[in-house]
């Protein structure tokens, strides 16, 4: 699995780095970014699946490998 997320709908709020951390990064205005190419390593999914549950601007998405 894959996370994608959406810059344009992405407005800082950074609950999902607060959630996993391992798995987004921050700019210093708070808009997320993927780390890697957005691979979810097997022991992640969970927290993937937690953040993009409750991304507030439905931002974050899983996409299948």
């Amino acid at each position: 699995m894959k996370i994608v997320i959406d810059a344009n709908r992405c407005e800082g709020h950074s609950r999902c780095y607060s959630l996993a951390p391992d798995l987004v990064d921050v700019d210093d205005l708070g808009n997320a970014f993927v780390l890697g190419d957005g691979t979810v390593p097997e022991a992640l999914e969970d927290k993937a699946h937690l953040m993009t549950d409750n991304c507030p601007e439905f931002a974050i998405s899983i996409e299948a490998d």
